[in-house]
């Protein structure tokens, strides 16, 4: 059985269009020459006049060629289906008036404003058939943002985490854009969730093993797992990856009531761990001092006692009440 070989990627061509001002000017004349031309005709029917007519039709015709671009802004070529090249420079500009100005799409989402910016779609509907979208020809180059939903997923360890992100996009090759995915804009939403996904997956929410990059205290080395992901699932449809970063990072719902008792512990005990290795060192610097300074003589029993005393005051939680022995110190 033979097996097909993948599908090369679209290939964008710079293409030089007329400036428009000077096929305005042509455009003028061929009015004015038609008119003239159909007004000296000597009788109806004349070869002037058909001449005219045919000026008229052309000089019309050209009226469908001019079309102007923004900064940041391209124009895709399609000459009956066929990829001629993209317009890249800003301006008032005259093309072939058969280049098609829309591009067919098979996707059903109605015309509206997304995250990638305003794309007015134009909706044609066969007689007793579906609605298809058709989709414009130009495309903004500039950077879009595209910012997630708080997507549920299970973190490594199997947790419940609801995370969001925002990537920041741009398209780079105008002919992948259009030719190799049905909707760049749908396409960069639809991967950018599924990366957001993937990478949760990966990673442990927190208190993960040693030297292990977690969601909560690896933001950078996540974000640019994240952008990594992306840039090779948005390289199909020609789009750069600019910037991908978490925007909300939590426990799900229901496990957050447990999962922020579970911290609460979890720095009870680190504190407690530091306050008992503190006060060791004190009560060890104390015992010290008082040994060295022939301050008083304790046996290894009177040693204990005081080190006792001494955890209780410095580890308790509230203020110790002191105890005056008037007696002797083995009374």
């Amino acid at each position: 059985m033979s097996v097909r070989a993948p599908r090369s990627a679209a290939i964008e061509h710079v293409f030089s269009a007329l400036s428009g001002w000077p096929m305005l000017l042509v455009n003028f004349l061929l009015f004015v020459a038609a008119a003239f031309t159909i007004g000296f005709a000597a009788a109806p029917g004349s070869a002037l006049q058909f001449i005219g007519a045919a000026l008229a039709l052309v000089a019309l015709l050209m009226l469908g060629g001019y079309f102007t671009l923004q900064p940041n802004q391209a124009r895709v070529l399609i000459l009956f289906g066929a990829y001629k090249g993209t317009v890249r420079e800003s301006g008032f500009h005259w093309a072939n008036p058969f280049f098609s100005r829309t591009r067919g799409s098979d996707s059903q989402k109605q015309a509206g404003t997304d995250e990638s910016g305003p794309r007015t779609r134009l909706k044609w509907k066969a007689k007793g058939g579906l609605g298809t979208s058709l989709l414009p020809t130009k495309l903004s180059l500039r950077a879009h943002n595209f910012s997630s939903d708080a997507l549920k997923v299970n973190d490594k360890r199997g947790n419940p985490v609801e995370i969001a992100a925002v990537v920041v996009w741009r398209v780079e090759n105008t002919a992948q854009a259009v030719f190799d995915v049905e909707d760049y804009a749908s396409y960069v939403e639809i991967q950018s969730e599924s990366a957001i996904r993937s990478i949760a997956s990966r990673y442990a929410y927190d208190q993960g093993e040693e030297h292990e990059i977690t969601l909560r205290g690896g933001a950078d080395e996540v974000a640019l797992a994240l952008k990594e992901e992306l840039q090779v699932r948005l390289a199909k449809a020609g789009v750069i990856v600019e910037e991908a970063r978490l925007t909300h990072l939590a426990y799900a719902p229901e496990i957050a009531p447990v999962m922020l008792r579970r911290q609460q512990a979890e720095a009870i005990i680190a504190a407690r761990k530091i306050i008992v290795q503190n006060a060791v060192t004190m009560v060890h610097m104390a015992l010290e001092d008082l040994d060295q300074k022939n301050v008083v003589k304790l046996d290894d029993e009177r040693k204990a006692a005081m080190v006792s005393n001494l955890l209780v005051v410095l580890c308790g939680n509230s203020d110790a009440s002191p105890v005056i022995n008037t007696g002797t110190l083995y009374s």
